[in-house]
Parts: structure tokens; C-alpha cells; sequence
């Protein structure tokens, strides 16, 4: 029985599979499986051989599901507190909210449960990365440690915001060093601050948004409770800007020759998927529209990573 009788989830409606994909946020790791992809694919200009493909694709999910639940280990007791305080905002919107959002500070999964869980995967992960190239693992670990510096900010400051920007990103720079031990470092670099830009502007600072009481009742520092609706939203459409500036910048140090239809394809994706929804948010400062921001922008790299393989195989 859940302890804050605000929460409608019965737990038997829920078999454990369904938990633990919650605990993981399943739907929006599937979606970031999209970004190592788009990486690996914008450097090469090809496909990678089939082993790698097929290795790249386990490690990869591994590696999500894994920093997912993490998220939700680390921040355990917070998100507990705000279960018993009032619970949490509906979100029957929200794509982190498919299944159930936290199972574990709901009550619905143990604590050893979810240190089970994510041990699990990311000893998958690092055997995969192992496998795909060992400076992957360190990249790895690496977005596991800022990760746990990100949760760990909570309540020290907003500027927590970049280290997500460098989480989100370390998974296409490692499969860029999977598929290519010696890239670009220019390419690296560019591709490195095209999604640290998206995470912030698309991402975090619109998730953030939308859980904004709560973070105030907990005197969380994130940037919409430090800086009010005006400035984040200023912020919001500066760091989306700027993501389309370096997604331009990429064109120009790749290894692909990109047509003018996909450059404009892509530039329209991007326009479409957060810089409209960003328009509405700076126009009704409404919760519901950082939660259409966040959705909406979060299938960007999946949007360009079928334009790349289209491009790819018609080429």
C-alpha cells in the first residue's frame, strides 16, 4: 500500500517489469539510444560494421537504463520527501512518466532493489564498452560520476544544470570513439556543445520548470527557482539557439557531404521540435508547455538520426 494516499498507482496494476522500466524511464531511454547513434553515424558518413552495430546497440541501452535508475537511487530520499509531502504534479503528459515516476520513493520497489537493478545494467554496460573500445569505458564512467554530482547539487546550486548538459553528451562521445579511435577533436568538441546545448535549453531547465514547487518546498536550487519564469526562458531560447548554431557548425566537419534538403530537413526538425514549443512557453509561462517542450524536443536526435540513415542509404 502506497504511503500518500494522493498517488493512484495500485501496485497490482503494475507486474515488476513495469517498475523497474519506470524506475529506468524506459520510453525516454529509448529515445536518447537515438544520440550515441546520430554520433557515430554523423562522424563516420556509414554504417559501422554489423558487430559493432549490434554491440554498440546493448551497450547503449545498457548504459541508459543504468544512468536512469541511477538517478533515481541517488535522489532517493528527495524524492521521498516529496512523496510524503503532497506527492508529485500529474504527469499523465509527462514522457519520464509513462509507467510511474519513482517507483522506489513510492514504495513500489525497494532500495535494494533499485541498487540491484542499476548495478546490474551498468556491469553490462561497461562489459559492452569494454568490448567496443576501453577508453569507452572511462567515458562511461565518467557520465555515471557527473551524474552523481548532478544529484548531489540539488540543494547547492542551479549551475547543476551543466553538469546534465555533460551526462546527456558523453554517450556520443563515447560511440564516436567506438566506431573511430582517432576522431576529430574539432568534430568531438562541436558535436560536445551541440547537445550540451539541447540537454539545458530542451531538457533540463523545462523539466525543472515543471517541477518547480516542489523544488521550491524543498529549497532545491535548479534555474527556474533561482531565476524565476522570465530569466529561464531567456536561458531556454539562448542554449536552443545556440544548438542549432553548432548543429550548422557540424555540417561543415564531418566526414558526410550533406544535401541542402537534409540541412533544411533538419534545421525545420529542429525549429518544429523545441524552438516552437519554446515560443509558447516564453508566451504563457505555462507548466503544461515546459512539459510540451520537454517531450516534444526529447525526439530530436531520434528525428535526425532517421534523416542521417535516410540519407545514408539513398546517397
Amino acid at each position: 500500500m502506497l504511503d500518500n494516499p494522493s498517488i493512484q498507482h495500485d501496485t497490482a496494476v503494475f507486474s515488476s517489469y513495469k517498475l523497474f522500466l519506470g524506475l529506468s524511464r524506459t520510453p525516454h531511454a529509448l529515445l536518447d539510444m537515438s544520440t550515441p547513434a546520430l554520433g557515430a553515424l554523423l562522424w563516420l558518413g556509414d554504417f559501422p560494421p554489423i558487430k559493432i552495430i549490434l554491440l554498440g546497440l546493448m551497450t547503449v541501452m545498457a548504459g541508459y537504463t543504468a544512468v536512469y535508475a541511477l538517478n533515481d537511487v541517488i535522489d532517493y530520499q528527495v524524492d521521498r520527501e516529496k512523496v510524503l509531502r503532497d506527492g508529485f504534479p500529474e504527469t499523465e503528459y509527462d514522457l519520464d512518466a509513462v509507467w510511474i515516476r519513482h517507483p522506489i520513493a513510492h514504495g513500489l520497489l525497494s532500495f535494494k532493489q533499485g541498487i540491484f537493478w542499476t548495478t546490474g545494467w551498468m556491469m553490462v554496460a561497461l562489459t559492452g564498452a569494454f568490448l567496443l573500445r576501453p577508453v569507452c569505458v572511462l567515458i562511461f564512467l565518467a557520465g555515471c560520476g557527473l551524474e552523481i554530482a548532478y544529484c548531489l547539487l540539488l540543494k547547492i546550486t542551479c549551475l547543476r544544470a551543466f553538469v546534465s548538459g555533460g551526462v546527456k553528451a558523453s554517450g556520443a562521445v563515447a560511440a564516436v570513439f567506438a566506431v573511430d579511435p582517432n576522431p576529430s577533436l574539432l568534430f568531438i568538441l562541436v558535436m560536445f556543445l551541440w547537445l550540451f546545448c539541447w540537454e539545458i535549453g530542451g531538457q533540463n531547465i523545462p523539466n525543472d520548470w515543471s517541477d518547480v514547487e516542489q523544488d521550491r518546498h524543498l529549497m532545491a536550487k535548479t534555474i527556474p527557482v533561482r531565476l524565476g519564469p522570465q530569466r529561464s526562458i531567456e536561458m531556454i531560447l539562448i542554449f536552443l539557439t545556440l544548438t542549432l548554431v553548432f548543429h550548422v557548425g557540424l555540417f561543415y566537419i564531418t566526414r558526410t557531404f550533406f544535401t541542402f534538403y537534409y540541412v533544411l530537413a533538419s534545421l525545420a526538425a529542429g525549429l518544429f521540435l523545441f524552438m516552437v514549443p519554446a515560443l509558447r512557453l516564453n508566451t504563457t509561462k505555462a507548466r503544461a508547455q515546459a512539459i510540451a517542450l520537454f517531450n516534444r524536443s526529447s525526439y530530436y536526435p531520434l528525428t535526425l538520426l532517421v534523416l542521417t540513415v535516410v540519407k545514408i542509404i539513398t546517397r
